[in-house]
């Protein structure tokens, strides 16, 4: 059995931080607060969006969709049924509320993670980083097949400081959640919402003052519309700006 890694991870209850490090993978980027702990960017892409802002007539798609980039990748880690391994899936995940710090997840009849969530009521949101994206790809094409998927990804099974389900080891963050309600949203899907009981983070990923440090981390997102991964871009103002506010995380 593959060992843990031994990093140092710092752990935060009942805070709002966890509604914060959710949000952050989406909605957040490098400022001068802190320095980044890789060793520099990469070349921008060809396609990357111009800084002026889109000009030009509007047309209809051919068919609607929810075109909402970013979002976040999301790993959920859950308990497996008696005899079955535990289960990891890429689920659409959401912040519900900062605080408390609630969060939301949608699970669709063919994902397995569905099941395990109305068998159990604990799991685990594990925010990968951009070195884990192959191993992120791998578990969302499998979402809806019975196997160990830490085996097939390569990926550490760790264990939740709180609730009783596994963690991916390698990830930066960890929000562990208690689910307090759910909805059935036809024609296939179902959603979790779930209070974050538990944050725990590698050392570097925030400052002393528990506020995530967005370049320590190389996360990155879903972009909802081209089905691609982009890391985070750079930041271009924060929530409450135009108040003269800076205090504010989520």
């Amino acid at each position: 059995m593959t060992s843990v890694p031994r990093w140092s991870r710092r752990r935060f209850l009942e805070g709002g931080s966890a509604a914060a490090a959710i949000a952050a993978v989406w909605g957040c980027a490098p400022d001068d607060r802190t320095q980044a702990g890789g060793s520099g960017s990469s070349p921008p892409d060809s396609r990357t969006s111009p800084s002026a802002p889109l000009t030009g007539p509007r047309r209809q798609l051919a068919a609607p969709g929810p075109m909402l980039p970013p979002v976040p990748a999301i790993l959920l880690t859950v308990n497996g049924r008696p005899g079955d391994p535990d289960e990891i899936s890429v689920l659409w995940t959401f912040v519900v509320n900062g605080d408390p710090p609630q969060i939301g997840v949608s699970a669709g009849f063919e994902h397995q993670a569905r099941a395990l969530l109305e068998l159990h009521d604990e799991f685990v949101l594990n925010l990968p980083a951009a070195s884990m994206v192959e191993a992120f790809d791998t578990i969302d094409m499998n979402s809806g097949t019975v196997a160990d998927k830490f085996e097939l990804s390569g990926l550490t099974r760790g264990e939740a400081t709180v609730v009783d389900a596994p963690t991916v080891a390698e990830s930066p963050i960890h929000c562990e959640c208690r689910t307090t309600d759910s909805l059935e949203v036809p024609p296939a899907r179902k959603l979790f919402i779930a209070e974050v009981v538990a944050t725990t983070v590698i050392e570097g990923a925030v400052d002393d003052d528990d506020r995530l440090i967005v370049p320590a981390v190389d996360f990155f997102g879903m972009t909802a519309g081209s089905g691609e991964h982009y890391t985070m871009g750079r930041r271009v103002g924060n929530i409450g700006m135009t108040a003269g506010r800076s205090d504010i995380r989520y």
